[in-house]
Formats: structure tokens, C-alpha cells, sequence
């Protein structure tokens, strides 16, 4: 098994990174947030990898630490849960955050992820639940209904999930700012 790779980044994918190593040049698809991080062609990288075996296909994916490693181990151990669905959620709720979704029930949060419906959230916290420690447990407000109407309009213009959800949390919580002004601070804090 390829426990991590080092090397250079030749190719910046949508998901995935090509990194030379050694003179190989290796496809390690990885979660948003990695790709976030990344400088672009010549950056050097670090990835601890996830070696996928398939009849006819070897595929590597790439967390930036241990930890989220770890979290994409559990998620592929929930049934119906593969790499794919897997870095999505990695790509979609920041690493503590899903452990603390997944810890305290809150199947609405999983579900705001792409390709997870309720069911399958559900299916995650009842499979993980038991099986993740988290720190000191933070509550994780359910999403309003204004909350995923701002996390669309920042996705419908190009935002990731992640970023758009980085910005719904700078948002001060007052009921009565509107949805054009929640909208508004939102994109202020990239601009």
C-alpha cells in the first residue's frame, strides 16, 4: 500500500493533483480544500494516500493530514459510501465539522453535501456515531432555510461549497438581516 506520496505538482486538476515523484508523474485526486491550498504547477506537496483497488483500476487519493486520512477511512467503511462520495464530503464540510455533524445527529447538514441525500446521511451517523471521537463538541447550527439560500447564490456563482460555507459562518447571527444583505456580506468577505 502507498501510505503518502511527496513531490511536486505538474498538473492542477478540478479534483485531482498530478505530483511528480521521482520522476513519476502520480494522479492523486484529493478534496477541495487541498486543492485550495495548492499554489498551482511547482508547488510542493505532501499527501497522505488512500491506494483504491478495482478490478480494472488503481487509484490513489490524497488528505492533507492523517486526521482527514482517518475520517476517509470511516467514511468509506460506511456501506454504500465510496472514494468518490467520500472526498465529496471531505470537499464540502471541513474535517471537524462532519465529525461533530455525524457526533451530534445532525443528518441535515450531512445531506446539504452533493450526491448525499437524507437517507444516506442518516446511514453515515447511524454506521459512524459510535465510532468517532470528537474534541471538545462543538454545536453545529442547523442550516436555515436563508442559510441554503445564501450557500446556493454563492454556488451558483462559482463559489465552492466549502467557500461559500466559510463565509455563511463570518455572518454575524441576526434573525432579521435579510437575505440580499446576508448575500451581500457573504461575497464581501472574498471581495
Amino acid at each position: 500500500m502507498i501510505a503518502s506520496v511527496e513531490g511536486s505538482v505538474t498538473v492542477v486538476g478540478s479534483n485531482y493533483l498530478v505530483l511528480d515523484v521521482g520522476g513519476v508523474g502520480l494522479r492523486v485526486y484529493v478534496p477541495r480544500t487541498v486543492l485550495d491550498r495548492t499554489d498551482g504547477p511547482g508547488t510542493h506537496v505532501r499527501l497522505f494516500t488512500h491506494l483504491h483497488v478495482r478490478e480494472n483500476e488503481l487509484t490513489l487519493y490524497g488528505c492533507a493530514t492523517p486526521e482527514e486520512l482517518e475520517l476517509f477511512h470511516l467514511l468509506l467503511s460506511v456501506s454504500g459510501i465510496g472514494p468518490r462520495t467520500a472526498l465529496t464530503m471531505l470537499s464540502s464540510l471541513a474535517p471537524e465539522r462532519l465529525r461533530t455533524a455525524i457526533a451530534t445527529e445532525q443528518a441535515d447538514i450531512l445531506a446539504q453535501v452533493p450526491g448525499v441525500g437524507p437517507k444516506t446521511a442518516r446511514r453515515v451517523i447511524f454506521q459512524l456515531k459510535d465510532k468517532l471521537t470528537v474534541g471538545a463538541l462543538e454545536t453545529v447550527s442547523p442550516l436555515t432555510e436563508q442559510d441554503a439560500d445564501v450557500i446556493a447564490a454563492l454556488t451558483s456563482l462559482g463559489y465552492s461549497v466549502v467557500e461559500a460555507q466559510v463565509a455563511l459562518q463570518s455572518l454575524p447571527r441576526d434573525p432579521d438581516m435579510s437575505l440580499e444583505e446576508r448575500i451581500r456580506r457573504a461575497l464581501a468577505y472574498y471581495g
